[in-house]
C-alpha cells in the first residue's frame, strides 16, 4: 500500500539558466490565505535574491589555480636560492 501528502508547489524559471534552471518552493499546510500572484511574486523575488548573492560571490572569489601557481614559484624560488647559497 502506497501513502502519500499531497503538497502545494510553486516552480520558479531562473533568470539566468546558467546558475540553476528552475526553483521549486513547497507551500507550508494552512498558508492558503495568500493568493497565487502574491505566493509567485515573492518566489520570483527569493529566486532573484539567492542568484544576486551567489553571482557576486562568485565573481569576488580567487580562482584556485592562482593559489597553485603561486605556492609553486614561491617553492621554485625557495629551492633555487637553497641551491644557489649552499
Amino acid at each position: 500500500m502506497v501513502k502519500g501528502v499531497s503538497r502545494q508547489v510553486i516552480m520558479v524559471d531562473s533568470p539566468d539558466p546558467s546558475m540553476f534552471e528552475k526553483a521549486i518552493f513547497i507551500i507550508r499546510d494552512g498558508k492558503g490565505g495568500a493568493g497565487y500572484a502574491e505566493l509567485m511574486k515573492e518566489a520570483q523575488s527569493i529566486a532573484e535574491n539567492y542568484l544576486r548573492g551567489n553571482v557576486e560571490r562568485r565573481k569576488k572569489r580567487t580562482a584556485p589555480v592562482i593559489y597553485t601557481a603561486a605556492g609553486a614559484a614561491l617553492t621554485g624560488a625557495i629551492w633555487l636560492l637553497a641551491r644557489i647559497v649552499f
